[in-house]
């Protein structure tokens, strides 16, 4: 039996090394792949760390299983409404597992991308203007005319996004009139409520937050410059179709102002551990916020583990420090 290491918080209880980890993935979502290749490689790096990991598929005998085995931590890598939405994060907070990640209500509140957006304006971050529909009032108030009042109050180039998900699953970035009903049809697939939201030209970027214990910190930003122009679902998680710059080309004070407005948005969003802050920065240096994402991928593209090495640091270091932190909280 040996101490947290030293990287971790303190002031909070001995715990025990190694510890007995369960790694979540898989699940049901539209991002079922990408969720079995971000587990596998958090497993890969709590097994370096020298952790004992089992990675499970969220089926009908998790629950079953992980109440009568209690591992000493639970890591979700579940991506979609599965591992995203606050359910899953409640009902193992409620078994009393120690779990990385946010509480089930912060959770739920980043999922629902509207509700989101509006916490983080009030918290003082920029978004973007944009008009939420349901699918019922599209179809109630009837889509010519839901449409023509939307080219007139979104002037200029738009993105249509669900009102939940991730991995720009179901988003369209609308540059005519006559692209806005295949850009709500596509938004409607994945979610029953759309946003037409007016789309800001700048640098794409991502800042991972990381709280180890001590307060949140913003990691480097990542700059996205995917080869096609825009960051699809299929330039996120196929090699060679982005290209990623960590840390991110912007000048010192747009980068720093990116890294304080991620960590406004996560303290507004309550959220925990690690998280994913997207936003674009304009010409000006002001950043917009897209979406922030509770459980951001972790595969050999994605932006956290580039985030993490522009720290200078290894997953495994991470991944260590924030399983011992969620062991401490319920030691």
């Amino acid at each position: 039996m040996s101490e947290i290491d030293a990287a971790a918080d303190e002031s909070t209880a001995v715990v025990k090394r190694p510890l007995d980890i369960v790694v979540l993935a898989g699940g049901i979502s539209h991002e079922r792949d990408i969720s079995i290749r971000s587990g596998r490689r958090v497993a890969d790096a709590l097994q370096e760390a020298g952790h004992r990991v089992i990675v499970r598929d969220p089926d009908a005998s998790l629950l079953p299983y992980l109440a009568a085995n209690r591992p000493d931590v639970v890591f979700p890598a579940l991506h979609g409404s599965s591992g995203e939405d606050g359910s899953l994060f409640e009902l193992l907070h409620g078994l009393g597992l120690a779990v990385v990640g946010s509480r089930g209500e912060a959770a739920r509140l980043a999922w629902r991308k509207p509700a989101a957006s509006e916490v983080v304006a009030r918290a003082g971050v920029a978004v973007p203007d944009n008009i939420v529909l349901s699918h019922e009032t599209f179809r109630e108030l009837g889509a010519p005319s839901v449409l023509e009042v939307l080219r007139s109050a979104m002037p200029g180039e738009v993105v249509v996004k669900p009102g939940s998900g991730g991995s720009a699953q179901g988003v369209s970035i609308v540059s005519s009139t006559d692209e806005l009903p295949r850009a709500m049809v596509e938004a409607f697939v994945y979610d029953d409520v759309a946003i037409v939201e007016r789309r800001i030209l700048g640098t794409e970027i991502a800042v991972t937050v990381v709280d180890e214990g001590d307060g949140p910190v913003a990691l480097p930003a990542v700059e996205i410059v995917p080869t096609g122009g825009v960051y699809t679902f299929q330039a996120r998680y196929t090699a060679g179709e982005t290209t990623f710059y960590a840390p991110s080309r912007l000048p010192d004070d747009h980068a720093e102002a990116a890294a304080r407005a991620a960590i406004t948005a996560h303290g507004a969003l309550g959220l925990g551990d690690l998280s994913r802050i997207d936003f674009i920065v304009d010409e000006d240096g002001t950043p917009w916020f897209l979406e922030a994402n509770v459980v951001p991928g972790l595969t050999e593209t994605s932006i956290a583990p580039l985030a993490i090495r522009a720290a200078g640091r290894t997953q495994a270091d991470v991944y260590d420090v924030l399983v011992a932190h969620a062991a401490s909280r319920s030691a």
